[in-house]
């Protein structure tokens, strides 16, 4: 097999395509930021363009992960609905542990929220893999 088919598609490899695919998410997501504050900014507050640069973000992310990082034949639509549950529950998670890094223990908020997206990729792997794109287990045990 070659050594590119065998980086797709072997499971031990699934941790690196995440990070190599949620490092491009991650540009994407600041690159559809960037265009709606450059397109709608006049129009449209900073902070509602949030909602729909988050929603492009974790659809092309869903669609990202689902077919180069866990390659799931799952139902799409509970998927999709999986995915922004794990997205919401990791944003109310390190919004508390901000909020305690910042007010107990005095970290400067960007350091704090450095050391949340580091949680953020943990636990959005965790969540992923075994919530949005679990694979459901085979009647018989197989």
């Amino acid at each position: 097999m070659h050594v590119f088919t065998r980086f797709l598609y072997e499971v031990r490899y699934q941790p690196l395509r995440y990070l190599l695919v949620g490092g491009w998410n991650t540009v994407f997501g600041a690159i559809s930021y960037a265009t709606l504050h450059y397109f709608l900014n006049q129009r449209v507050h900073y902070l509602v363009l949030l909602i729909p640069a988050n929603i492009l973000a974790i659809t092309h992310a869903f669609f990202c992960y689902k077919y180069l990082v866990f390659h799931s034949s799952g139902n799409a639509w509970k998927e999709y609905v999986r995915c922004y549950i794990v997205y919401g529950w990791i944003a109310l998670i390190c919004a508390g542990i901000m909020a305690l890094l910042v007010n107990l223990f005095n970290l400067h908020p960007s350091l704090a929220n450095l050391v949340c997206i580091g949680i953020a990729i943990i636990m959005s792997y965790v969540g992923h893999r075994h919530f949005s794109f679990r694979v459901a287990p085979q009647p018989n045990g197989k």
